[in-house]
């Protein structure tokens, strides 16, 4: 799996996919990453699933609401202080629904946590990560 933490970027794919952030001035990236996870019917892999809750973060963390700050998340940090854009409702909206779709029965990722000993772990931090996003009017 590539993964050391049931974090957001607690696998190697997700610091892969920050990596690319830097190029970006807006969320388009995001966007797309959340458009793909949630519009992927029963073809949620695990790779897209994780790269889905990195996103997810970065827009927590666009909130103030970030559940994870640790080496692994300086350069999203870094990008998110650089831009002036916030996420839109809709796309708040996106991430839910994509974060929705990563914790389905049939998500591959979902499938590999159920088969290690820090399942309830991830499934929390998924939970808080749903929580962060969720619109606080």
């Amino acid at each position: 799996m590539g993964a050391w933490s049931h974090e957001p970027f607690g696998n190697d794919t997700a610091a892969d996919w920050a990596d690319g952030l830097e190029e970006s001035r807006d969320f388009g990236p995001v966007a797309a990453v959340l458009q793909r996870a949630a519009d992927s019917g029963e073809d949620l892999d695990a790779g897209e699933a994780e790269e889905a809750v990195a996103a997810a973060e970065v827009l927590a963390k666009a909130l103030g609401r970030g559940t994870q700050s640790d080496a692994y998340t300086e350069p999203v940090d870094e990008w998110l202080a650089s831009i002036t854009v916030k996420p839109s409702v809709e796309l708040l909206q996106l991430a839910q629904r994509a974060l929705a779709r990563v914790l389905a029965p049939d998500s591959e990722l979902r499938e590999l946590w159920e088969e290690s000993d820090d399942f309830a772990q991830w499934q929390s931090s998924i939970a808080a990560l749903q929580t962060a996003l969720r619109d606080s009017h």
